[in-house]
């Protein structure tokens, strides 16, 4: 990302910009397949890496993707620092394989696990490595990695347990997981801490938990709350950045207390609503239904995209304060012609200046 983006980023959180603008969650499900690479040469060829980036900045110079120069694995990164074994494809998400596969063996199993250290243990030290690898060279083209990224601490659990197993030991034996989700939310701060400290560019931090939108409110506030703020309490100068794309509101109202300053949320969910109960000191990177960007036309695209923006102008008066997108993530599949789409319906009425500069 280059100063120029950040700030820009940074205007638009802060609800200081009166120009709409695109920003988009990329990483491995779309960037591979649209790069024409596998996923295990993004993964393990630096330069493939490298060039998928440049790439989509050389296709799309007015999006501003999130977290941007993202050193990952899919959603393996941070369970493999607790011994959990994965498999690597060459055209899907690596797979992780729980360590506890019955629910009698949960205590046990919680009991035995260690705090996994993101310098040392699991594939958490080669992704820093990268990070370290590129500083210079991204300088070199003005460019810096100025947000740094973790799964959030029920997520990372879930990859302990199955979804529904960890969602059953809550009822089941709610003491084992809070164990659980106290070492999980220690693993999310120590590893965003190692890579601020790698990088020392970043200002940022991006948290993604969707397992947040499996629980009720009363669950909510037990097992997922506390922790999530947790992590975003411990780095008070940093822009916080959250996603949960479940189709699920538990959580809305809760963003401010969270300390979350832009949240991406699922498209299930009107923007304008989303708007009121997100709070007026939220940001909101969203909504467009993911998936049309790779099974709609472009003009279908671009009227959706047009009527998200006017449901968040209904809402709010006027497009500060929003930085369009879709739902989540850009998926598998996702077209150019449709990415265009969202751009020119964010352009529409409002200037079309570059943002690569």
């Amino acid at each position: 990302m280059t100063k120029n983006q950040w700030n820009l980023l940074k205007s638009i959180i802060k609800g200081e910009s009166d120009e709409l603008h695109v920003g988009l969650i990329v990483d491995s499900p779309w960037m591979p397949g649209y790069c024409g690479i596998s996923n295990i040469d993004f993964y393990v060829r630096p330069d493939e890496w490298y060039n998928s980036y440049m790439k989509i900045k050389r296709d799309f110079p007015d999006v501003l993707f999130l977290p941007d120069w993202w050193a990952e694995y899919g959603m393996v990164t941070e369970p493999t620092g607790f011994g959990v074994k994965i498999d690597f494809f060459d055209d899907n998400l690596p797979n992780a394989h729980p360590l506890i596969n019955d629910m009698d063996d949960a205590e046990d199993v919680v009991n035995s696990l260690t705090l996994p250290n993101p310098k040392k243990n699991g594939m958490m030290p080669m992704l820093l490595n990268l990070q370290r690898y590129f500083k210079p060279k991204l300088k070199e083209i003005g460019e810096e990695i100025k947000i740094v990224s973790t799964r959030g601490p029920l997520t990372i659990a879930s990859h302990l347990f199955t979804v529904t197993e960890m969602l059953m030991c809550t009822k089941i034996e709610p003491e084992v997981v809070h164990k659980l989700l106290k070492l999980t939310t220690q693993l999310c701060k120590d590893w965003l801490a190692a890579q601020l400290e790698t990088v020392q560019t970043a200002e940022g931090i991006l948290v993604l938990d969707d397992i947040t939108g499996f629980f009720g409110k009363d669950d909510y506030e037990e097992f997922a709350h506390p922790y999530l703020k947790e992590i975003f309490t411990a780095f008070p100068e940093c822009i916080h950045l959250f996603h949960n794309d479940t189709d699920s509101d538990v959580c809305f109202e809760y963003m401010e207390d969270m300390g979350v300053d832009l949240f991406n949320f699922t498209h299930m969910k009107d923007i304008g609503e989303v708007r009121k109960k997100a709070g007026k000191n939220v940001s909101l990177l969203g909504n467009i239904p993911p998936m049309s960007l790779a099974r709609n036309t472009p003009e279908e695209v671009y009227n959706m995209s047009l009527a998200c923006i006017d449901s968040y102008i209904a809402a709010n008066g006027s497009t500060k304060g929003l930085l369009l997108s879709v739902g989540g993530g850009v998926p598998m599949g996702a077209t150019a012609e449709c990415i265009n789409a969202v751009i020119r319906a964010a352009k529409k009425d409002r200037g079309t200046g570059s943002l690569s500069s």
